[in-house]
């Protein structure tokens, strides 16, 4: 989303329309710059508790719809997505997984998620799929969504009267004034930027020294469960995204490219990596190939005067332990909590405890992200000693109560409440 923060400076050629009017500004209680997850469910969230909001994207709707993204939903978002009433398509076309494999020194050990958590699961459920529910949802409830914007600016963030400058997307200058502003822009945010470092913001940042290589293929399942794959010659994932579709994932060095990896040798390398007593990858025709980097990242605080930031815009983990849309529907549940209070009797103590209340779980969910990635993936300058000492780190892990009780928790996540 192309984003400033101050006046836009007019140069010629650069923010002209021949067709740019200005309209009456529009007027709102909460404006949300980005319509993915976390802007779209936050949204949703205000509206049934009586709060309007205005959710403006950069990216038409086909696109936000039609970007192919993972999904695997803790128990949480499970049962916000029902108790919302965005359920249905979920329950019938979402797998519920109870467990998950490990793989180490050829033999697979399953976590047992339902005996370790009281019953609780995950549910493969794509992005792309929670999105399209969203999106309906909102526009059945006459939900205000303006896709296809640009030159999103924010003002007067840290005063009583914020609003937000953009184009629409036939090119007219619009405003929309409000009370609160949420960033929910993604990883490339600008809203980000408007909370000022190092003065009030510090970034934590850490990047990791391999990539994933993923696969999209028309195969049969590998496994009814994912399996999280550890080799000598780096990580393995095997997930699905329906009974005919397959989602696999190779570790690589960040800079490899799709180029360099003909489906033959995608196949030929999951095979050694993941194939043994009780698996086999199952093959098929390979209809998309991504790099995928690593990193994990954190702001604080993730709010400023009456600007606030969720999901990607705040934080980013690796994708190892399948956290990053779960932290951002996470926050935005714990942000229409705040908003509601305050639009209901005017006290700002959630609002202002905000950044403290969800910085826990997001801590929490780094360290399972970093963990999973690191004792699972084979570091580019891995000894004989690691690669052994990662073994018994997973057998020691996988082989007690108390180990498999600490993935099943993290994985399937803890309670919102």
């Amino acid at each position: 989303m192309s984003f400033t923060s101050g006046a836009v400076n007019f140069r010629p050629g650069h923010y002209v329309r021949e067709n740019k009017v200005n309209k009456p500004a529009l007027r709102t209680q909460v404006g949300i710059v980005g319509g993915g997850p976390a802007g779209l469910m936050l949204a949703h969230l205000l509206h049934l508790d009586g709060i309007d909001s205005i959710v403006l994207e950069s990216r038409s709707r086909d696109e936000v719809e039609g970007t192919i993204r993972a999904g695997v939903l803790e128990q949480n978002t499970v049962d916000l997505m029902v108790d919302t009433g965005l359920g249905d398509r979920l329950g019938r076309e979402g797998f519920v997984h109870t467990g998950v494999e490990f793989r180490f020194a050829g033999e697979g050990r399953r976590i047992d998620f339902e005996s370790l958590t009281d019953g609780r699961a995950v549910t493969v459920y794509p992005q792309h799929e929670v999105i399209k529910d969203l999106i309906a949802r909102r526009l059945s409830d006459g939900g205000d969504i303006r896709f296809g914007v640009s030159e999103v600016e924010v003002h007067g963030h840290t005063g009583e009267s914020p609003h937000i400058d953009f184009i629409d997307s036939d090119g007219h200058a619009q405003s929309v004034h409000c009370s609160l502003v949420t960033g929910c822009d993604g990883s490339r945010t600008g809203t980000r930027e408007l909370i000022p470092a190092p003065a009030v913001r510090t970034d934590h940042f850490k990047k990791y020294p391999f990539a994933w290589f993923g696969i999209l293929a028309e195969a049969p399942q590998t496994s009814e469960e994912l399996i999280y794959a550890h080799h000598e010659r780096g990580f393995a994932l095997c997930s699905t995204r329906t009974p005919d579709v397959q989602r696999h994932y190779l570790q690589v060095d960040p800079n490899d490219s799709v180029d360099r990896w003909p489906d033959e040798r995608i196949w030929e390398e999951l095979h050694r990596r993941v194939d043994g007593d009780g698996a086999e990858v199952k093959e098929g025709r390979i209809f998309s190939k991504t790099v995928l980097g690593f990193r994990s990242f954190v702001c604080e605080p993730m709010q400023h005067g009456r600007l606030f930031l969720a999901g990607d815009s705040a934080h980013t983990v690796p994708p190892t332990g399948a956290k990053g849309m779960n932290l951002a529907i996470a926050d935005v549940w714990m942000l229409s909590r705040a908003m509601s209070s305050y639009f209901s009797t005017g006290n700002r103590d959630g609002l202002d405890g905000y950044t403290a209340a969800v910085m826990p779980r997001i801590w929490r969910a780094q360290h399972f992200s970093w963990w999973m990635s690191s004792m699972l993936h084979t570091m580019p300058d891995a000894s004989r000693f690691d690669i052994q000492r990662q073994i018994a780190e997973l057998d020691v892990v996988t082989g007690s109560e108390a180990g498999r009780t600490l993935i099943a928790e993290n994985y399937v996540g803890a309670p919102l409440v």
